[in-house]
């Protein structure tokens, strides 16, 4: 077992998801420190957390900083080698520490991994938010190994390797303390939602690893946070995900794609018209004059970049809803993702 190496919970509000999951992140995590960051929770988390496991550290925020800053202010606070940031709604596994440890020691330049991520409410097959190990399309789709959009595959062992990825899962994300910190960790103007997807993204632009490791499995309940349905979460979505193209994307490529973006969101605001769903029909409208808003800004902080992170260079939107390809192998060129020009 490789020393130095942290499990750090960030909670909010979740004191239903401690009682029901702490005890066996306990049980499984002996010899490693486990640490709950609490984002000014109002449910009495800490008074039962005091209660029932004193053994475990603790931080107290005093405001709710989103998941972005939240991480940011409690891995400041933390020395270790590794960080694993696990949402409070995942059930681990016996020995679900230790493989992925020994993959990231194998390599320094491996900065980021995620286990095998499966539903808690469909054991048998991957969870939304992160499956397998994600990727992302030339438009800034993310999808997974296992999962794209809401089709997710049955675990049927043919992810059970160890790879490269794009970007691997906030829900339980094994993180190099040394890259986070050269990365200047999350960026919190994100709040909450794609901002491991961004910090993952300016990783390997940086020259690092991202990677994920079958050898590992967790269970993940997913919308422990903002429910699935929740207006405020699809703001967020759509907001970063423009965030994350300003910010990654090479300035030659930049408005050309969100162009795009801006009439598929459009489209994807149709879909959710014919459904009755106008609180997310004005949430993507809102995201979109946020993200415009934020430009200026975005402008005056953006640093020089070096541009080594692959993407797919088809339509995962054309491949999926057209094409009919529902599982990551069906992806025509999957394999032959591409570092675009600047």
């Amino acid at each position: 077992m490789s020393s130095g190496t942290a499990v750090v919970i960030l909670n909010f509000n979740g004191r239903h998801y401690l009682e029901k999951f702490l005890p066996t992140i306990v049980a499984n995590s002996v010899g490693y420190p486990i640490w709950i960051a609490d984002n000014a929770s109002t449910d009495e988390s800490m008074a039962w957390l005091r209660e029932h496991h004193p053994e475990i550290h603790t931080i107290q925020i005093a405001e709710n900083l989103g998941y972005a800053g939240g991480y940011n202010y409690a891995l400041s606070r933390i020395d270790s080698k590794y960080f694993v940031l696990l949402n409070s709604d995942i059930e681990v596994t016996k020995n679900w520490i230790d493989p992925v440890v020994r993959f990231m020691d194998s390599d320094e330049k491996i900065a980021a991994c995620q286990p095998k991520i499966r539903a808690y409410d469909l054991p048998s097959h991957f969870e939304y938010a992160g499956a397998a190990g994600g990727y992302m399309d030339y438009l800034g789709y993310p999808f997974c190994r296992g999962r794209i959009f809401d089709t997710r595959e049955e675990d049927l062992g043919q992810y059970d390797d160890e790879v490269d990825v794009f970007w691997a899962t906030g829900a339980c994300l094994f993180v190099r303390a040394e890259a986070f910190k050269a990365a200047k960790g999350f960026d919190e103007r994100f709040f909450a939602h794609m901002e491991e997807i961004d910090l993952c993204w300016r990783l390997l632009n940086a020259g690092y690893r991202v990677t994920y490791s079958g050898r590992s499995t967790v269970y993940h309940v997913g919308g422990g946070t903002l429910h699935k349905s929740n207006p405020r979460k699809t703001f967020l979505n759509y907001r970063n995900n423009l965030i994350m193209l300003f910010k990654n994307l090479p300035k030659g490529r930049r408005w050309k794609t969100i162009f795009y973006r801006l009439i598929l969101d459009g489209i994807s605001s149709v879909r959710f018209m014919a459904t009755g769903a106008w609180p997310d029909v004005l949430a993507i409208i809102r995201a979109h004059f946020a993200f415009y808003a934020m430009v200026p800004r975005l402008i005056r902080h953006e640093k020089r970049t070096r541009y080594r992170a692959p993407l797919y260079y088809k339509s995962v939107v054309w491949e999926y809803f057209v094409n009919g390809h529902h599982h990551f192998p069906d992806l025509p060129g999957i394999h032959t993702a591409k570092v675009p020009k600047p």
